[in-house]
């Protein structure tokens, strides 16, 4: 049976009497946990209406953007060696033109050309090593990546090319964000505005919660020995993503080896860095943000925030072997946040 990164289980629904009404669902989507909590004011939507539109929802973007499913759209894309254009549906475009608007916006460490390399480095489908590449199997993996390098997207015809046949696009931290505002939308057609929906951590929030408050969400310490909030934030009417480096590593003869990776030099990011956390419009650009600010580490990824005005926490690490951490954040996100 084949795996369907976007696959949904509705494990739970329900619904109390009281005004407002409050439905929840959970179970697994695009790989992970997810958790829905919906307010109907009126108390006029069904449940089952709930779970088909979001079922419904995620069917779509899994029929466009799922690596995991050899039929979908990309990995038909993945799979064809002909460097000749491509059109590609409205939800590929709406995903390409972000993706190569992060990548250019930060100095190319978003990429979705870096498979191989995540693969050589042990942190992708195929069993681990623990150890690291040669520097001659970097140097020939970063021959075939690169955004700009390898592909070529036009906005205006809606056509993604390869400009060398074996070209890869991963899309995973795009996709999630993606889905995740999907279903946001799913909710709003039915007259749900009031929602917080989460899928491994990344969430979209809208209006309040059933108390009538902004929906409060944690952030967490990124420390992979305990569970731990670091700061409490309420957020309305915007994405949210944390992008961490601290629960997917390896080490070997005495160095660390986080599966963020650095475009430029084919290798992990050695930074301080620890996690990221981004406020966005929507969840696919608080995904991927996410993830480019965690490669460019705290230093460049403030001047790059403060450029583009990207609302992003950082949380670096006080020492290479310490347990404490030290935050910082751009202006965006203590506006965002209502912190000084």
């Amino acid at each position: 049976m084949k795996r369907l990164i976007f696959a949904l289980f509705v494990l739970a629904l329900s619904a109390c009497e009281e005004t407002p009404r409050v439905i929840k669902m959970s179970g697994q989507a695009m790989g992970a946990n997810y958790s829905i909590i919906a307010i109907d004011r009126s108390a006029s939507v069904r449940e089952k209406e709930v779970a088909d539109a979001v079922n419904e929802a995620l069917r779509q973007v899994n029929a466009s953007l799922s690596n995991w499913d050899p039929e979908s759209e990309i990995s038909r894309f993945n799979a064809q060696q002909s460097v000749r254009p491509v059109s590609l549906s409205l939800e590929l475009i709406t995903v390409m033109q972000a993706a190569f608007n992060v990548h250019d916006q930060s100095d190319g460490q978003f990429d979705v050309t870096l498979g191989p390399l995540i693969e050589l480095w042990g942190f992708g489908t195929a069993p681990r090593t623990l150890q690291p590449p040669s520097d001659e199997a970097i140097k020939n993996v970063l021959r075939e990546t690169g955004q700009r390098q390898v592909l070529a997207f036009d906005q205006a015809s809606g056509t993604l090319t390869k400009l060398r046949p074996k070209t890869q696009v991963h899309i995973a931290s795009l996709a999630k964000g993606y889905g995740i505002d999907e279903i946001g939308r799913a909710l709003e057609q039915l007259g749900l505005t009031d929602y917080l929906v989460e899928v491994g951590g990344d969430l979209v929030a809208s209006g309040v919660n059933q108390n009538g408050a902004p929906w409060r969400i944690g952030i967490e310490q990124p420390d992979a020995a305990q569970r731990k909030v670091e700061q409490v934030i309420a957020v309305s009417g915007l994405g949210m993503a944390t992008s961490g480096d601290y629960r997917n590593y390896f080490e070997a003869d005495g160095q660390r080896y986080s599966h963020i990776m650095d475009a430029r030099t084919g290798r992990p990011v050695t930074h301080a860095t620890a996690s990221v956390t981004v406020l966005a419009p929507t969840a696919m650009l608080a995904d991927a943000w996410a993830t480019a600010l965690l490669a460019l580490g705290s230093a460049r990824g403030q001047v790059i925030s403060e450029k583009f005005n990207i609302a992003a926490l950082f949380i670096d690490r006080s020492s290479p072997v310490g347990g404490s951490f030290v935050t910082s954040s751009t202006k965006q996100f203590k506006n965002l946040t209502n912190k000084d």
